[in-house]
């Protein structure tokens, strides 16, 4: 992460648009919001050195891609060693989309996508729980997702 950098109105009003459409035009967002493009330039640039924006991505549509099933499994580990071992063999799995390390009741927590039950339940079985040192999971099957956003400052 680069140097400290402190957000005004204009860097927020920007960081909001390029949320919204980050292929928005420089020259665009000058016209918006009364400044010049190489104003904009020079802010997404220091935006950037921050570590601020890290990266411009394409968002998929996980249904249109056949991706049916959203799940969190929380993980108990037989040891708190096991940890980076564990991360390390979740990686490798393609379904898993998240890991958060937490407190709690859980020590890992993760984000599944499967195209079906059926596929679910064989990443469990043949993947998941077939980690050896997982000692326990739960899992909760997500059936709708009303809030999906970033943090916008």
């Amino acid at each position: 992460m680069g140097s400290h950098y402190e957000i005004d109105n204009l860097d927020k009003r920007i960081l909001h648009a390029l949320a919204d459409n980050a292929r928005i035009a420089y020259a665009e967002l000058a016209k918006k919001f009364l400044v010049s493009a190489g104003t904009i330039h020079v802010r997404i640039e220091k935006m950037k050195l921050a570590g601020i924006i890290e990266k411009t991505k394409v968002v998929l549509n996980e249904k249109a891609l056949g991706y049916h099933v959203c799940c969190f499994i929380g993980i108990n580990l037989k040891n708190a060693k096991d940890y980076p071992a564990t991360i390390k063999k979740l990686e490798k799995l393609e379904e898993v989309v998240e890991a958060y390390y937490t407190t709690g009741n859980y020590s890992i927590f993760i984000k599944l996508m499967t195209r079906s039950i059926e596929h679910l339940q064989m990443t469990l079985i043949n993947k998941v729980q077939a980690i050896d040192e997982i000692q326990s999971t739960e899992t909760l099957i997500s059936l709708h997702n009303p809030i999906k956003r970033d943090v916008l400052p």
